[in-house]
């Protein structure tokens, strides 16, 4: 055959020759590659070490590089408290807290204290001029000149009636008249002391000494030197004994039934951030606040240093009984469609995705609430090689 010839049979007998070795090119070529992957392992999936899916599950297959990219440990499980976030305020202790007040009117004289200032118990706090001191002390002084010339007249009753001089009536009227002298005489004098004074101070008929009732701090001053006091429910200030402060945490209603007496709870301070104070739950109010709709609950701590200043904000953890919860790795955790999740063990090398309720500890730790239990496999390193 002369593949020269131009003639048209000739011309289609050289395309149909070429076309036919084209084609066995292209099925060696096949050939040779298929051999090489099935000489590797039959499956195109397994030649490359590429997850295989078996239904719902995930096959790692033998001498996948995939293998040494994954690490799974056990999930634990570990006692954990549930802990309520509270804010919180410092308080002193109505128990050891007191208002001093002025017993009568007059005007402040001398104010030898100030804001702040640490006092003890019995020491003058304000000095007072009052005309209403100077009328205490003469009525006083009446009533036991009365007292006295009440007894000298019943002693000579007594003598008198012994002789027989005088009548039985006489005796009984002047005993009567010692009788109310005598008690209008201690009248006067525990009128005087309940002012503050005694009946030997009259040098100073005029001057009102106010003393601290309690040993503590003055937390408010509500006069200055020179004024007028004319209403005696007034206090002057308010001393507070500040060696234990009270720390009243705002609870949510919602979150009441957590709270109860005895529970421990943790408190920190903006003023001393590095601080964690420990205490217990004193008392619970049985009253919301109607405004806030939180409940007030107290924690007392003691105030040695007298660090803790009323009015201070604070923050309170309550802690809550300690109960066994399963705790895994944060990167074990993957996002799939807005949902958390995480690939479990099932088998060796196959891991099924399991969706999970969690809450985020500290650290690099997550609470498990539902979804895996403790002690299952879990893929703790490299799961997002199997995320879809």
């Amino acid at each position: 055959m002369d593949l020269h010839d131009h003639t048209p049979t000739a011309r289609g007998r050289a395309f149909m020759w070429g076309g036919i070795l084209l084609g066995v090119l292209v099925v060696l070529i096949a050939y040779t590659n298929g051999f090489g992957l099935l000489g590797r392992g039959g499956h195109a999936e397994e030649a490359t070490g590429a997850p295989v899916r078996k239904g719902d599950a995930i096959f790692i297959p033998e001498g996948s590089a995939l293998r040494a990219r994954l690490a799974v440990q056990p999930a634990a499980a570990r006692p954990v408290s549930r802990e309520l976030l509270a804010p919180g305020i410092v308080e002193s202790d109505p128990a050891v807290t007191a208002a001093v007040l002025a017993p009568l009117a007059g005007r402040v004289e001398q104010l030898p204290v100030e804001l702040g200032m640490r006092v003890t118990r019995g020491q003058v706090v304000a000095v007072l001029d009052s005309p209403d001191l100077g009328q205490a002390y003469e009525d006083n002084a009446k009533a036991l000149d009365t007292l006295a010339l009440a007894s000298r007249n019943l002693e000579r009753q007594e003598q008198q009636s012994r002789i027989g001089v005088i009548s039985d009536r006489d005796l009984d009227q002047a005993r009567s008249d010692h009788a109310q002298a005598q008690a209008e005489a201690t009248r006067t004098q525990a009128r005087l002391v309940a002012l503050g004074v005694g009946a030997g101070d009259g040098g100073h008929p005029g001057r009102l000494l106010v003393r601290a009732p309690v040993t503590g701090s003055i937390t408010s001053l509500n006069v200055a030197r020179g004024n007028m006091l004319n209403d005696p429910t007034q206090p002057l200030m308010t001393i507070a004994d500040l060696s234990t402060v009270w720390v009243t945490a705002l609870v949510a209603e919602k979150d009441l039934g957590s709270v109860k007496v005895g529970q421990e709870a943790q408190v920190t301070l903006s003023a001393y951030p590095e601080r964690v104070l420990h205490g217990r739950v004193s008392s619970v109010s049985d009253v919301l606040e109607a405004d806030s709709r939180r409940d007030k609950v107290r924690i007392a701590l003691p105030n040695p240093d007298y660090a803790l200043r009323p009015n201070m904000f604070a923050a309170v953890t309550l802690l809550g009984p300690a109960h066994s919860q399963v705790i895994v790795p944060t990167s074990a955790l993957l996002m799939n469609n807005d949902r958390t999740s995480v690939f479990v063990a099932t088998a060796p090398w196959t891991f099924r995705r399991r969706v999970v309720d969690i809450r985020l500890g500290e650290g690099a730790t997550a609470v498990v609430l539902a979804g895996v239990a403790a002690g299952e496999p879990v893929v703790v390193k490299g799961g997002i090689l199997l995320n879809d």
